[in-house]
């Protein structure tokens, strides 16, 4: 097994693994976080919130997934200095010259670099309040104490800073899945002529419904609330 993942065809289908789980994530994530659209006080989100921070998924699903990403980006700089020093400035993953996805693919590790340097500042706005400090204020919905999440995101979201923040991590996003949907599903051996073009285009469609989404949340928290 550790043979099969120290190869290069290993790492590229761990990578392919890792990302697509965290696609997983993020369409969980983004349907939590269109919640605070939601014309409710904050209730609908608050409650989801506090289901996600339930025992079983806080001590069963975040390490799993946080392992996801260390492994997605531990793999995305052994492959990138892989393909640095075998190819150049050719494309990791794919052969393919796609005008769609040229800059994207080329840039990828880059890409990932400002995706993780907007989780960081993620995790630091509500991931250490939430659950480390529990600084957060606590609200009462329906006979249960939790925390105020609704609060914490429009307090943040008051600042303009963060905002922009949010709105180039969103769209660094989204470049980056325009090039990684495709490429993970022909890594795993699920693309052909015809089906490349179509997981290209499946690609391209979600990252942008995921990255607009996200910078519309942004965008309404900061104008509206």
């Amino acid at each position: 097994m550790s043979t099969i993942f120290g190869s290069s065809i290993g790492r590229k289908l761990l990578m392919s693994l890792s990302g697509l789980f965290l696609v997983v994530f993020l369409i969980i994530h983004l349907s939590i976080n269109l919640l605070l659209l939601v014309p409710d006080g904050g209730e609908a989100f608050n409650i989801a919130a506090n289901f996600m921070a339930m025992p079983l998924i806080k001590y069963g699903l975040q390490p799993v997934l946080f392992a996801g990403f260390i492994v997605h980006i531990i793999y995305a700089a052994i492959l990138t200095a892989q393909n640095n020093k075998a190819r150049g400035s050719a494309k990791y993953a794919s052969g393919n010259k796609t005008q769609d996805v040229m800059w994207a693919s080329k840039n990828m590790f880059v890409l990932g670099l400002t995706v993780s340097a907007f989780l960081i500042v993620h995790l630091i706005d509500y991931w250490v309040p939430l659950q480390i400090t529990h600084a957060a204020q606590k609200v009462t919905i329906g006979g249960v104490e939790m925390h105020d999440t609704y609060a914490l995101v429009n307090v943040a979201f008051d600042d303009l800073w963060r905002v922009i923040l949010y709105v180039v991590g969103s769209l660094g996003l989204t470049i980056h899945l325009t090039h990684g949907f495709w490429s993970a599903f022909q890594t795993l051996g699920l693309s052909n002529n015809i089906w490349r073009k179509r997981w290209t285009v499946a690609g391209i469609a979600f990252a942008w419904i995921v990255g607009l989404g996200f910078v519309t949340i942004a965008v309404v928290q900061h104008v509206v609330y």
